[in-house]
């Protein structure tokens, strides 16, 4: 007669976690906090609060904006936004608008990647001093420097143009290029460029051919925050363009409150299209701004 022995098996909730591929199961992260999340859903909602006001404003007209403030448009009316995109005085504002941030970002990302180049991979004297004066730039924002601007600018016969525009958004847009660009150029191994300069390809070479894609992510971070931050400047336009048909959308914005202020509704409507644009510019590349950030953070 045999007898069979069972071994009886381990509970299941004392089992090592399986692995997969030789690496650990992953857990799933804890909940947090409930005040962590209060306090991120408070904040979403102080952000998003006034863009959703406005958005939402341009369907309404003056009579809803006066009798309920705060209540969604009823009925919807499209005619706010119509108006407005059915103007000239908008589509010339929107094209001064593109005209400066494009030329701004190029030359920003042109003039800042070739500085950033040079500090990043050459060894002179006065290297650390350089860079060191463009990260001294960061602590001095256009505001400060408005005056001397308009003065230097009338002096070069600047004034009323989009020349007079671009040219200090560029000087003032090339320290927090350099500053995320160097990171980036640094990490590229110096093995890749003997390399390269053994296969026969020269400075020029490697720098179109090398360094342009590898540091692709934060090029398109500093072209990103750089146009952004073009197509919302407010201030040095407003001392610099006097004439209306050289004006930007946010002295557009003013202009229109100014001539329509008895009629909200079209100035909310107005107001949403010219910073629509940027918001939808912004969304389609956050993941490349944070990427890019992360990047020079590791470089």
């Amino acid at each position: 007669m045999t007898t069979t022995t069972t071994v009886a098996s381990a509970p299941r909730h004392n089992r090592p976690a399986r692995r997969i591929s030789g690496r650990p199961a992953k857990r799933p992260l804890p909940w947090g906090s409930p005040a962590v999340y209060f306090v991120a859903l408070v904040v979403i909602a102080l952000t998003v609060a006034p863009v959703a006001y406005i958005v939402l404003g341009g369907f309404r007209d003056n009579s809803q904006l006066t009798v309920n403030p705060a209540g969604l448009p009823s009925p919807w009316r499209i005619g706010n936004y119509s108006h407005v995109l059915h103007t000239s005085t908008f589509w010339r504002e929107f094209l001064n608008s593109v005209i400066a941030g494009g030329v701004t970002t190029l030359l920003v990302i042109g003039l800042g990647l070739s500085a950033s180049y040079v500090i990043a991979r050459y060894r002179f004297r006065g290297r650390g001093l350089m860079f060191g004066l463009f990260a001294a730039g960061l602590m001095f924002p256009i505001t400060v420097a408005v005056t001397p601007l308009f003065i230097l600018l009338t002096k070069m016969h600047m004034i009323d143009s989009l020349v007079g525009v671009i040219l200090p958004q560029v000087a003032f847009g090339l320290p927090t290029t350099i500053i995320i660009l160097v990171p980036f150029l640094q990490a590229i191994p110096m093995e890749i460029e003997e390399a390269a300069a053994v296969d026969g390809c020269g400075r020029l070479g490697f720098f179109f051919r090398m360094v342009l894609p590898l540091s692709l992510p934060g090029v398109l971070t500093t072209g990103i925050l750089t146009f952004i931050a073009s197509w919302n400047s407010y201030l040095l336009p407003l001392f610099v363009l006097s004439k209306t048909q050289n004006f930007t959308l946010p002295l557009g914005v003013q202009q229109f409150h100014s001539q329509y202020a008895s009629d909200t509704a079209s100035v909310l409507a107005f107001t949403s299209l010219s910073m629509i644009p940027a918001l939808l510019f912004f969304t389609a590349f956050e993941r490349r701004i944070v990427g890019g950030l992360q990047g020079a953070v590791k470089g």
